[in-house]
């Protein structure tokens, strides 16, 4: 006779059982599942530069940036940890979770980047007062940014190089790339050696 499958985890056990641990961990399908550990320096600098940014732009406003320590509930019962996120609801000191989550931003590493670029953002646009998420290539000055539109479709804009920005109406700013790769030096990109005839 085969085991009853265990019974999914609530929100609140989850948050519950997550402050007893310490690794970061999501609630995924009801359960528990822990995070990667060990980012590479240009991961963690990028993140950064970004709460370095969103913090200075949003003050003054009811908005504010959380990181990875954070989370959204984006499907019910479903709770997942963004690089960083801009929370525009009312700030409870002791909360685990954004109030009005209204921004969010992966940067992309080699072990998550399909499922932050496919499945994870999926579950991002599903969010009601999300307005942009972000995916940030640590490679390369590039960053995906997905936009709800005025009719509540969701529309993607590739923006690439140190001279390119992004601009994100809900906060009153424009982000420039070259902000957001401050101090970060690129891997070099393959050469195309071209045929000599020797």
């Amino acid at each position: 006779m085969s085991e009853p499958a265990p019974r999914p985890w609530s929100v609140q056990e989850f948050f519950s059982w997550q402050e007893q641990q310490p690794e970061r961990y999501e609630l995924v399908g009801g359960a528990p599942v822990r995070l990667m550990a060990g980012a590479r320096n240009v991961h963690d600098d990028i993140v950064v530069n970004l709460v370095a940014e969103f913090r200075t732009r949003l003050r003054g406003t009811p908005c504010r940036p959380f990181t990875g320590d954070g989370s959204v509930e984006t499907l019910p019962g479903q709770i997942r940890r963004p690089d960083l996120g801009v929370d525009c609801g009312p700030r409870d000191p002791d909360g685990l979770s954004a109030a009005e989550p209204r921004l969010v931003v992966e940067v992309l590493s080699p072990s998550t980047r399909d499922f932050d670029a496919f499945d994870k953002l999926e579950e991002y646009k599903t969010l009601p007062s999300l307005a942009a998420i972000l995916l940030v290539e640590p490679n390369a000055p590039e960053i995906a940014l997905w936009h709800r539109d005025a009719d509540g479709v969701w529309q993607r804009r590739l923006v690439t190089g140190l001279d390119g920005t992004i601009d994100l109406p809900e906060f009153g700013m424009t982000l420039a790339l070259a902000d957001v790769y401050d101090g970060i030096a690129f891997p070099a990109r393959p050469r195309l050696v071209s045929g000599t005839g020797d």
